[in-house]
């Protein structure tokens, strides 16, 4: 299996820390080589590890923050979910 190269370009910012350290982080991400995409995905602290998680291109990122501040007052969580 072909290793997988990865730089992190750009950190945009941390969303939430686990009690071990890892951080849930939104990136600029380049795979292989190839243009940077927007990252989601936990970190360990030295960010040599991480986690599954999901690239978007400019576009999926516009789309996705329109979905999302598009949803309805009933949609948001109630306070047992935060």
């Amino acid at each position: 299996m072909a290793e997988i190269t990865f730089e992190i370009t750009k950190e945009l910012g941390v969303i939430s820390e686990a009690t071990k350290g890892w951080t849930r982080e939104l990136n600029m991400v380049s795979w292989n080589g190839r243009e940077p995409k927007y990252d989601l995905r936990d970190w360990s602290p030295d960010h040599t590890r991480m986690s599954k998680g999901v690239s978007f291109t400019e576009e999926e990122m516009i789309k996705l923050v329109e979905l999302f501040n598009m949803r309805n007052e009933e949609d948001e969580f109630t306070e047992e979910y935060k």
